[in-house]
């Protein structure tokens, strides 16, 4: 039965739903800006890796050859570098701020692997050009319709990028000491430096 003093039950307002912010018209520059940013702090550190393997394998005549493919492949690297350079200068986006960081970790990196063996180095670069892989193909993707030109260029230089993981598989990276755990560290610490240098 229905008490006639009972007081009617409202129904609790529903919040409108929260409009997404627009993005402003400058949204679209400081997205690429993040683009060339992170890209060419990355080619800073590729560059690095490789000139510090070659310089720890150039050490020993056992190795000399490798240090001149390690050359060989940061000159590729460097190419890269280097359009990107153009483009920031192009564009009127800054480079990372943390630069210096960036090669410094990038030293240490190629010089620890190369001390640790051919192997690590190999393995060094799998990992690195694992994540740079999946790097580029997100951002061919985004730029697709509205930067085609850069996203062909980004397109060739991950083709680069696959050549130079497949070598490193040929060439025994998968022999190298505890191959898993010094993988994961790797990759882990790229896609952090990405997460980073987009920002900063």
């Amino acid at each position: 039965m229905t008490d006639p003093h009972a007081q009617p039950i409202k129904a609790k307002p529903v919040p409108p739903k929260p409009i997404p912010p627009r993005p402003g018209p400058g949204a679209a520059k400081a997205r690429l800006d993040e683009i060339l940013r992170v890209d060419q702090a990355g080619e800073v550190a590729a560059v690095h890796i490789y000139r510090a393997q070659a310089a720890v394998f150039a050490a020993s005549p056992a190795t000399a050859g490798l240090a001149r493919r390690m050359e060989a492949l940061g000159a590729q690297e460097a190419e890269h570098l280097a359009a990107f350079d153009r483009l920031l200068t192009e564009r009127r986006a800054r480079p990372s701020l943390l630069s210096p960081v960036w090669r410094l970790a990038a030293f240490a990196l190629g010089a620890g692997t190369a001390l640790m063996g051919e192997s690590a180095a190999h393995a060094c670069t799998e990992a690195v050009e694992s994540v740079i892989e999946e790097h580029y193909a997100d951002q061919i993707n985004e730029l697709r319709d509205t930067e085609p030109a850069l996203s062909d260029a980004l397109s060739r230089f991950r083709d680069d990028e696959l050549v130079h993981k497949a070598e490193a598989v040929a060439q025994g990276a998968h022999g190298a000491p505890a191959y898993p755990l010094l993988t994961a560290v790797i990759r882990a610490g790229c896609r952090a430096a990405i997460m980073t240098a987009e920002k900063i």
